[in-house]
Order: structure tokens, then C-alpha cells, then sequence
């Protein structure tokens, strides 16, 4: 694979983990928002910060299954060093929140704003997300529309299902 091609896959991959954290991000703070009375600002910090580390984690795990399934050896240095890489920008989509909640505990706003703060920023990262691939594509304007349409149906899809496994 020629080395753009190989840059440009590992953006693909570094996308990918950052939209899988994304929604498992949005899932986190949405449940803890609909049971905002029932925990404190140091639970919901500490409970967003395991879940993104647990999918950080669990998108590294799965590159290296999936290496060793198709490649059927472990990943050398090189190969390994971009899947942290990839899997580490996974932590990045939860910063603002971690801030956020981060002040809700220090005292400085009330947990609630925080949550729903981090739930607006969740999603307009992944609207942004989704506008920047459409506006990528060469189609037409009003398809480019239709698309990004469909994308936010198919987001709205994954947070409803992830709102019902978590019983709300």
C-alpha cells in the first residue's frame, strides 16, 4: 500500500474510533442526565472517563484481533504504534465533557448544565462530523442535503438504541 494510501486509511480508522467514542460518550452523559438526582458530579466524571477509556481500549483490542486473524502474526512496533494511535484518538472526543463535568465537581457549575452542555457537544461533534464527509463527496447539492439527512437519522437510531439498553 503506498504510504498516502496508508496515511489516509489510518485517518479513516482515527475517524471512526473518535465517531464510536462519540456516541458512547452521548450514550454515558444521556443516561446520567435522565438520572441526574440520583448521582453526584464526581460518579458521572469518573463514570464517562472508564467508558471512554473501556472503548479506547476495546477499539485496540480489536485491531489486534483483527491483525492477527488476517495477518496471522502479531503486529510488529511500526504496526502496533498506529493502532494506538488510532484507538488513542478515541480519547480525544471526550474533553470538553471531561471539563465540564470536571468543573460540576469542583464546585464550579451545577452537574445538570454539565451534562446537557456535554450532550449539545456531542452532538454537534458528530453533525459536524457528518456535514464535513458529506461536503466531501462530489454529488450534488440537494443528494449532499439527503445524505447528511440519512446520517442524522441513522445517529438518532443509534441513540435511541443505546437509551433503550440503558432501560430509558
Amino acid at each position: 500500500m503506498a504510504r498516502s494510501d496508508r496515511a489516509s486509511e489510518e485517518r479513516a480508522d482515527a475517524l471512526k474510533e473518535r465517531v464510536y467514542a462519540t456516541f458512547t460518550g452521548l450514550a454515558i452523559v444521556l443516561v446520567q442526565h435522565s438520572n441526574v438526582a440520583h448521582i453526584d458530579a464526581a460518579r458521572a466524571t469518573v463514570t464517562l472517563l472508564v467508558g471512554i477509556v473501556a472503548i479506547t481500549a476495546a477499539g485496540f483490542v480489536a485491531d489486534v484481533i483483527a491483525h492477527l486473524a488476517v495477518h496471522e502474526a502479531f503486529p510488529d512496533r511500526a504496526e502496533a504504534g498506529r493502532m494506538v494511535r488510532v484507538s488513542g484518538t478515541a480519547l480525544a472526543s471526550a474533553g470538553v465533557p471531561l471539563v465540564l463535568l470536571a468543573l460540576a465537581w469542583a464546585g464550579v457549575m451545577e452537574l445538570e448544565p454539565a451534562l446537557r452542555i456535554s450532550s449539545i457537544v456531542y452532538l454537534a461533534t458528530l453533525g459536524v462530523i457528518g456535514y464535513a464527509a458529506v461536503r466531501r463527496t462530489r454529488i450534488a447539492w440537494w443528494k449532499q442535503l439527503l445524505a447528511l439527512g440519512i446520517l442524522v437519522a441513522l445517529g438518532a437510531v443509534v441513540v435511541l438504541l443505546q437509551q433503550l439498553a440503558h432501560g430509558h
